[in-house]
């Protein structure tokens, strides 16, 4: 790990604790939450909620993670490596573990389920603290840009991942679905993950190498079974060169010359002394 992916990793890592602590406590963050919350954004502007409905889907991790997996499966496939495929599967169970965790562990409840004004409504059986989406969208569409192979690419690609989580973090406060601070906690929590993969790297790397090993073991096999199949004897179900003879046997067929020696025939035949008398 670089000292710039490290320096990040420890601001991201201060940052997350800075919003818990925040949310913790009740500080201005919380009010700001409810002051957002109040407002109702899907009311000021419901021309956009129509759109946005679709445009949050961007940051659910089944639809996201099938067209992510389905790309990065083709690269896979192209360049003959599970690199891309086994740092994706890694990056999401990175963010249920981690992710998931915390959300059961504070129990926070949505806006739409807030029982006091003013109140974080933390351990009250709820979900949604840090915000999935947004920690999804930062990981399954960062991972594009992880995995980059030239560094015009990883730029392009980190600018398009930042912007559609951006996008879908904001989305989900509009739609009144999270808390601001949600959103705030769920793109730390998913660009730690992102800023995390370096470590996984070798873990990666003893994976791919177990499973190339099975699939080589597998094919060795197949192709053993393959050369042993033309061998096996005829007793046991293998090829028969010749055709099996039946029960019923043809007549033999005489040929004209076996008839002059046959004694019935020659007995049958009239003597020459009777046709010349």
């Amino acid at each position: 790990m670089t000292r710039t992916r490290l320096a990040l990793f420890g601001g991201t890592s201060a940052f997350y604790l800075i919003v818990v602590v925040a949310v913790l406590l009740s500080t201005w963050l919380v009010t700001l939450d409810w002051k957002i919350m109040l407002f109702r954004p899907y009311q000021q502007w419901p021309e956009l909620h129509a759109f946005l409905d679709y445009y949050v889907v961007l940051g659910q991790r089944g639809p996201t993670a099938v067209m992510v997996a389905a790309w990065l499966g083709w690269r896979s496939w192209r360049q003959h490596t599970l690199r891309p495929l086994l740092s994706l599967g890694a990056a999401l169970l990175l963010l249920n573990v981690t992710v998931g965790a915390v959300k059961l562990g504070l129990g926070r409840l949505g806006p739409h389920y807030a029982t006091q004004v003013g109140s974080a409504e933390l351990f009250a059986g709820g979900d949604i603290f840090p915000s999935g989406h947004t920690a999804n969208a930062v990981v399954t569409w960062g991972i594009l840009a992880y995995l980059a192979t030239t560094p015009r690419a990883r730029r392009y690609l980190s600018a398009l991942s930042a912007v559609v989580a951006l996008g879908v973090g904001l989305t989900t406060v509009y739609l009144g679905t999270h808390w601001l601070s949600d959103v705030l906690l769920g793109w730390a929590a998913g660009l730690l993950i992102l800023l995390a993969l370096p470590w996984c790297e070798p873990v990666i790397a003893v994976m791919e190498a177990w499973i190339l090993a099975q699939r080589d073991r597998i094919r060795e096999r197949l192709r053993a079974r393959r050369r042993l199949v033309p061998s096996l004897p005829v007793a046991s179900g293998g090829p028969r060169l010749f055709p099996a003879p039946t029960d019923r046997e043809e007549p033999a067929r005489e040929t004209v010359g076996a008839a002059a020696s046959h004694p019935r025939a020659a007995r049958s035949r009239p003597s020459s002394d009777r046709l010349t008398a």
